[in-house]
């Protein structure tokens, strides 16, 4: 989608991605190695009752969905960060996740007018309807066609 496309209050729909085991301990390995994440059979002894997802995968899964579903072709160049993120339900493998994008703000900034400023929040639910997670993002276009990214927000 170009910058263009957004609308506020449009709602962005992405997925789903089946969670599997193996990716779960892949990642976890790499970069979340808490237990929890990592042993399965320990895991299946602890407060979670089996192993889950680290939050941050569950992160980079809604990244894949929104850059799939809207970001792959635009203008988009970065994000200056996230507001709240809140981790609801655990990821289990066997989960299948879909994601939902609500746009609550689409702008060109007031001191450049090179740089468009999206607003919105992102929910990922399982295949029983329940919020898996919740964020607040803010992404950047650049609409200058220059391909030379803003310095920064204004």
């Amino acid at each position: 989608m170009k910058f263009a496309d957004f609308k506020q209050g449009m709602v962005i729909h992405a997925g789903p991605i089946d969670v599997t085991e193996a990716e779960i301990l892949e990642f976890a390995r790499r970069y979340d190695p808490q237990w929890f994440h990592t042993d399965v059979q320990r895991a299946a002894q602890g407060r979670w009752g089996g192993l889950i997802a680290s939050g941050w995968h569950t992160c980079a899964m809604a990244m894949r969905m929104v850059v799939d579903a809207a970001l792959h072709d635009s203008e988009s160049f970065g994000s200056p960060g996230l507001g709240e993120v809140r981790w609801r339900v655990p990821v289990r493998p066997g989960d299948r996740l879909r994601l939902e994008a609500r746009v609550n703000g689409v702008r060109v900034s007031s001191s450049r007018d090179d740089l468009g400023i999206i607003n919105w929040s992102w929910t990922v639910l399982n295949q029983h309807d329940e919020a898996v997670l919740e964020l607040d993002a803010t992404s950047l276009f650049d609409l200058g066609g220059n391909g030379t990214p803003a310095p920064s927000v204004g």
